[in-house]
């Protein structure tokens, strides 16, 4: 029993360091004051990391969803109704899930890289020796950088959904534009839309905070980079999905929309 309880005891306590390593991270963003040139760049450099694949991935989200779902209200004479499918795909599982794929697969990884490599060439160790802590000035302005680019990937992403619907509707299964645009309100408005956006900054938070905890503790050279960044992906994954089910299942469950 001993045996299993230091095994178990082994597997949690990272877990343990990086619930406290997120605790700190928010307790810095309230009581410090925010490294703004840090934030601007960092928001830049995740922007130019992010914005492609978001862009990418949305189109094809678009065409395997959006067209399935109007070849069905075309077999049924509803075509017109294209516009409120669209919607309500794009707003409540398109964006968000393309997002949390862009935040796992391109900005996530960029941090980790980032800071393993910093950390590797003990750049970490010398600012604690300076007395500067590498959470308040590298992490935390990162981790609201991600939030932000987050918010702003998912609304790009439901504007090419949106966009993209409009085009295969209209375009080539004969949908009346007037129609398809009055339609958009009838399943889904602006509370979803909020909660939408609200989805993508939480996964913006997490996988920010995976990526930088993960990449500060990084050992073992170049190599340990690499293998940092490899378990950024797939703890990213591990953790967005679920939030991302849990996100969207409890706000109707209470009603809230």
């Amino acid at each position: 029993m001993s045996s299993i309880a230091a095994s178990a005891s082994r597997k949690l306590h990272p877990l343990g360091n990086f619930v406290a390593f997120s605790m700190d991270t928010f307790t810095m963003m309230f009581k410090s004051r925010l490294q703004w040139r840090e934030f601007i760049q960092q928001t830049w450099f995740i922007t130019s990391v992010s914005l492609g694949p978001a862009i990418l991935i949305s189109i094809p989200f678009v065409a395997l969803v959006t067209y399935q779902f109007n070849n069905v209200l075309a077999e049924i004479g509803a075509i017109d109704l294209s516009g409120s499918g669209a919607a309500f795909g794009t707003i409540t599982q398109i964006g968000p899930i393309a997002t949390t794929f862009v935040i796992a697969g391109a900005s996530s990884t960029a941090l980790c890289a980032d800071l393993g490599a910093r950390k590797i060439r003990e750049e970490l160790d010398a600012m604690e020796v300076l007395g500067i802590d590498p959470i308040r000035r590298l992490v935390v302005p990162r981790v609201l950088a991600t939030a932000v680019n987050a918010l702003l990937i998912n609304g790009v992403v439901i504007l090419i959904g949106l966009a993209g619907g409009f085009a295969f509707a209209v375009f080539l299964q004969d949908a009346s534009p007037g129609q398809f645009i009055d339609s958009m309100t009838l399943l889904v408005g602006f509370p979803d839309l909020i909660h939408a956006e609200l989805r993508a900054v939480v996964f913006g938070l997490v996988g920010a905070l995976i990526a930088c905890f993960l990449g500060m503790n990084a050992g073992g050279g170049p190599q340990g980079v690499g293998n940092a960044v490899n378990e950024t992906v797939v703890f990213t994954f591990m953790a967005l999905f679920p939030i991302n089910i849990l996100l969207t299942q409890i706000p109707y469950s209470l009603g809230i929309l």
